[in-house]
């Protein structure tokens, strides 16, 4: 009978042999995966050189969602129910 690290050895024989088949397409996509990495760094880094985002590219506007500040908000007239419920 065959023991656990005798099973651990064929497995791993039968792996690399059906691993062969992908192993040029899986260094493929990891070269491909590595220099797309680098590009974004290198591209950040200029980024950062140039400063915030927007001013070097007029294209790529940077918008900013803000809330009005509580004496700014609409306040509902007398005898209407405001938030949560309660008159005004």
């Amino acid at each position: 009978m065959l023991g656990i690290s005798e099973l651990a050895v064929i497995l791993l024989v039968i792996v690399a042999v059906l691993a062969v088949k992908r192993l040029p397409d899986l260094a493929r996509s990891s070269g491909k995966a590595a220099r797309i990495l680098k590009s974004e760094a290198k591209a950040m880094k200029e980024q950062s050189r140039q400063g915030e985002v927007g001013q070097d590219r007029p294209d790529q506007a940077v918008y900013y969602v803000t809330e009005p500040l509580p004496e700014q908000r609409s306040r509902p007239a007398d005898g209407q129910q405001g938030p949560g419920g309660r008159a005004a």
